[in-house]
């Protein structure tokens, strides 16, 4: 048994050693027959001498192990983001605020990978937890996939605890080796690099996990300190030592004339690279400098990553198609011959209104430029006009519903189309999408292909229905597609969305004109929905800004006996009716007042401070005006700032801003 266990050991640190050698440093040391053979005899004696199975066994990396869900894990340091810089002028600007603290910053460069953020923790040298990101708070337990991952080590080179973190990312090549097998299956292909990698680490089925061939690389040390590092540049070191997979790509540079240079050489690199980046992430050295620069309540400021400009294609305009909203507004909206853009196939873009598309002269058969706005939002950019045939058709704006056939119209002054059917069921279906979307209600597992299915089969036809499922589990855990467990789940969601604060539910109710701010805003001056309800046209319109035309949408829309009928429902539901959240306090800086914010600001991000001016009682803006109390000042204001000069508008830096916050 002695000598099984010997052998046992002897494979193990053979094989891993193999796998360093291999996948780290790429320098195979032994033939892949060799690494087979090793690997079949050690599978072989693991089955008959279980007990002698060690926890960094390459046999781990196959997969296996399945499970019935995530377990959730807490960040004993927060995982944050990073803040995001766009141009030069920015970049410049990131560096200038630290100067300004008298630093004179060396900084390293990284490339910033497009994949999935993992903090792995060791004890003792041994792999313990692997776990996302999530929320930079709480995170969930991936250890039994990352385990697959050849490049993570299972075993540090030294019997030390420590939490590193870094990026699971699949290469170009595994992408397309995977989507051949996958097309001669007839399975669905896997769009990008990154989608690949988060669903592949996100299986619960860690076999799946094991089949991707994903990979890892490291760079981040939470607490350098504790193992006496002082730069950055040298915890990348420390951790390669450890037998971490750390981007050979990494600089230290001087100065800010260096990053720019970096990033002009990676941005001509990037298409050769063998996997995807979408950036570059710029971060000053030197520990103590980090640590005395500190946080903002998202991002360090001593670090920022640059974004590459969105990537443009050209591709051909189709058709033009014409969908409902839940207001029944009409949308135009593009079908173009699929074509990859940052990653991505895009086959439709909105077109947004008739003048929207004849502003930019479009026609149907037109080769036009396609973008992503803020690389997330597909755009159409403009028409090339010299590849024109002769044979494309003019754009003609539809006249009825293309759902229920009524007559669309336009209001006076208005740029939109709309259908004012209200039984029409593209509105119905839009409506019930928004009930229990993000902002909304955010009911998880209840998308809008589920909402879609869901109203066909005659289960949700209106939005107290969607409290009502409960009542067809049996029925709903028959069809194909959805078990036990993911209904239960969803039921789950249901019940725990019965809590919200009232704001979410005036939001999701999809009162016109009044949006997610509103909501708030008249949750917290009414408290409670019967108040609202009850609330007069003068009123509300007395309101700071309200006005005539959201106050004639509430009354308007409580005056109507379905919309007082589910209410009524929602209440003997039991959904909360009452703001939850926290309330305004008074602060006569603030109450009744507008402000608007420009230029970069270091202490805050731009969200906390519109979140806390509101709760403040006060109400932000985005251009300046007489109407405009003070203009909020960070670094590189702008034209805001100057037109505040011109107009004698006071305006504030971060530190007074902090005065009159009190």
């Amino acid at each position: 048994m002695i000598i099984m266990k010997e052998r046992i050991d002897e494979l193990v640190d053979i094989l891993n050693e193999a796998n360093y050698n291999y996948h780290v440093l790429d320098n195979p040391t032994i033939t892949d027959q060799e690494f087979d053979k090793f690997l079949r005899e050690l599978f072989i004696l693991e089955e008959k001498f279980a007990e002698y199975v060690r926890d960094d066994s390459p046999t781990h990396r196959v997969g296996g192990v399945v499970l019935d869900e995530f377990q959730k894990v807490t960040h004993a340091i927060p995982m944050m983001s990073l803040g995001n810089v766009f141009n030069e002028e920015e970049i410049r600007s990131f560096d200038s605020r630290i100067r300004k603290e008298g630093y004179q910053p060396q900084y390293v460069c990284e490339l910033k990978i497009d994949g999935l953020s993992v903090s792995l923790h060791y004890e003792k040298g041994k792999l313990i937890t692997a776990a996302t990101r999530g929320d930079g708070t709480v995170g969930e337990d991936i250890t039994h996939n990352v385990k697959t991952i050849k490049t993570v080590p299972l075993t540090l080179k030294e019997p030390i605890d420590i939490e590193v973190r870094g990026e699971i990312y699949m290469a170009k090549e595994t992408l397309r080796k995977l989507n051949e097998e996958r097309a001669k299956k007839n399975q669905p292909l896997l769009q990008n690099c990154r989608n690949a990698a988060a669903g592949s680490i996100r299986q619960l089925d860690s076999k799946i996990a094991a089949s991707r061939k994903l990979d890892c690389w490291i760079y981040h040390l939470p607490n350098p300190e504790d193992y006496g590092i002082k730069t950055h540049y040298e915890a990348l070191k420390y951790m390669k030592d450890l037998g971490f997979k750390t981007n050979p790509n990494n600089l230290l540079v001087t100065d800010i004339e260096g990053v720019l240079s970096y990033i002009s050489h990676k941005g001509e690199d990037r298409p050769t690279l063998s996997y995807d980046i979408d950036g570059v992430v710029i971060k000053v050295n030197n520990i103590e400098e980090q640590r005395k620069l500190g946080f903002t309540a998202h991002h360090p400021k001593w670090a920022t990553a640059y974004k590459f400009p969105a990537e443009e294609v050209l591709t051909k305009l189709k058709d033009i198609i014409f969908t409902v909203g839940r207001t029944g507004q009409i949308t135009p909206n593009a079908v173009l011959e699929p074509v990859i853009v940052a990653g991505s196939t895009i086959s439709r873009a909105t077109l947004h209104n008739e003048d929207y598309v004849l502003a930019k002269e479009l026609k149907i058969g037109d080769i036009v430029s396609i973008h992503k706005a803020g690389d997330v939002i597909p755009e159409v950019g403009e028409v090339k006009k010299e590849r024109r045939t002769g044979e494309e058709k003019d754009f003609e704006m539809i006249r009825t519903c293309p759902m229920c056939g009524n007559f669309i119209h336009k209001k006076e002054g208005q740029v939109d189309y709309y259908c004012l059917n209200p039984h029409c069921p593209a509105r119905k279906i839009e409506g019930l999408c928004h009930f229990v979307s993000r902002k909304a209600m955010n009911i998880d597992g209840l998308g809008d292909r589920i909402i879609e299915d869901f109203y066909n089969m005659g289960y949700i036809k209106d939005i107290s229905d969607i409290y009502r499922l409960g009542h067809y589990r049996d029925e709903l855990t028959s069809l194909e597609g959805y078990g036990d467990k993911s209904i239960d789940n969803l039921l789950t969601a249901i019940e725990n969305s019965k809590t919200n604060s009232l704001e979410r539910l005036l939001f999701g109710l999809g009162i016109p004109n009044v949006g997610e701010k509103t909501s708030k805003m008249l949750s917290i001056h009414y408290e409670t929905l019967d108040h609202l309800m009850n609330a007069e046209f003068d009123e509300l319109n007395s309101i700071p800004d309200i006005g005539e035309i959201i106050a004639k949408s509430i009354i308007d829309f409580f005056s109507l006996e379905k919309n007082q009928t589910l209410i009524q429902e929602l209440k003997d539901l039991q959904l909360n009716m009452t703001y939850t959240g926290p309330k305004i306090k008074n602060n006569d800086n603030f109450y009744n007042k507008t402000f608007v914010i420009t230029g970069t600001l270091t202490k805050y991000t731009r969200d906390e401070v519109e979140s806390k001016i509101e709760l403040l009682g006060g109400k932000t803006s985005s251009s300046v005006s007489g109407k405009t109390t003070a203009v909020i000042v960070g670094e590189n204001p702008g034209s805001k700032y100057e037109k505040a000069l011109k107009l004698n508008i006071p305006v504030w830096n971060e530190e007074e801003l902090e005065e009159k916050f009190g």
